[in-house]
């Protein structure tokens, strides 16, 4: 009785833990990181190489943030495809 308890505690431990990474990639769309671009946001400066890394880690979710009315604003200014087009990002044809 106590090995078949400890088996199923140890698949339940083991199941969470791969579950866990596969739900924050699936939660990763849900707010946009604008760290660092700041200053390229609001006054046209170029955007900082930690900027286009955040641009660059989100992009699989640009789609995603076009279709969402909080971020769609961010994404779709002018100054947003001004950071994408200096950070060699693509903007995205959803």
């Amino acid at each position: 009785m106590k090995f078949t308890t400890l088996v199923c505690i140890t698949f339940i431990v083991v199941l969470v833990s791969f579950l866990a990474p596969i739900n924050s990639v699936i939660q990763a769309c849900d707010k946009i990181e604008i760290t660092g671009c700041i200053p390229a946001i609001l006054y046209g400066d170029k955007p900082t190489p930690e900027c286009c890394g955040k641009m660059k880690a989100q992009q699989p979710c640009f789609c995603d943030f076009i279709k969402n009315p909080v971020f769609n604003k961010y994404v779709t200014s002018p100054q947003a495809r001004a950071i994408l087009k200096f950070c060699g990002i693509p903007y995205p044809t959803c």
